[in-house]
């Protein structure tokens, strides 16, 4: 899958994402769910498992970066 087509893309955080952290979301791709490395696009957000994340960055094959979907 090419980055342009994760961009926007769903997901929830399985393993917490942070600064310092190799986080881990899953996101709905390719008819199915896969878990992705993460880390906070901006680098010093904190997202604790379960929240909603939406992929602004992909680095293939398995890393993501991601910000919250919603304002908590």
């Amino acid at each position: 899958m090419d980055d342009a087509s994760m961009v926007g893309l769903m997901g929830r955080v399985t393993g917490t994402v942070g600064p310092g952290l190799v986080g881990e979301v899953i996101v709905r791709v390719r008819g199915g769910a896969e878990h992705f490395l993460a880390y906070p696009a901006d680098g010093k957000t904190r997202m604790e498992r379960g929240t909603v994340v939406m992929v602004v960055e992909h680095l293939p094959p398995r890393t993501v970066y991601v910000e919250a979907a919603y304002d908590s």
